[in-house]
């Protein structure tokens, strides 16, 4: 009978052991202690850094036109741009943004898009200034475009009453 204690202290130890370690599925693992680990991230230079799509400042999200009175166009080439944190949508043409950069006067984007069949990647580059936003097309020769801020759709306006 003492070798079947000796045997099941033995594998309770060693249970315990490998437990002890371990952490459940639903709490996340201690950090690990390494030089590397304790290093402070490194800094961006003061005006510029990176933010990813769907988080970071916004001032470049919204309806744009070349032209105020294209606002209220749904339709057609004379119709705004829409620009939110993750999309790029244009007159025929449809853009996913990859990346963000805020940079010293406004933003950069990659985009991968696709239009009438064909895909692409631009990446331009916006500058908003109160209403009004400079958008460069970085691997178009830096051609620019000056847009508006057009007002939020009358459909998205909520109804008094």
């Amino acid at each position: 009978m003492t070798s079947n204690r000796l045997a099941i202290l033995a594998v309770l130890t060693l249970a315990a052991c490998g437990q002890a370690g371990t952490n459940p599925p639903t709490d996340p693992a201690a950090p690990i202690d390494t030089p590397e680990a304790e290093a402070p991230p490194p800094t961006p230079p003061p005006g510029v850094g990176s933010i990813l799509p769907g988080s970071g400042p916004q001032t470049f999200v919204g309806r744009w036109a070349a032209n105020v009175g294209w606002c209220a166009n749904l339709q057609g080439a004379e119709r705004p741009i829409e620009i939110t944190t993750t999309r790029f949508e244009g007159y025929e043409n449809s853009c996913g943004i990859l990346s963000i950069t805020q940079v010293a006067d406004g933003y950069q984007a990659a985009l991968a898009c696709a239009a009438e069949g064909q895909t692409s990647n631009e990446r331009i580059q916006m500058a908003v200034h109160g209403e009004g936003m400079r958008l460069t097309w970085l691997n178009r020769n830096n051609a620019v475009i000056s847009l508006v801020r057009c007002p939020a759709p009358a459909a998205a306006v909520a109804p008094q009453g």
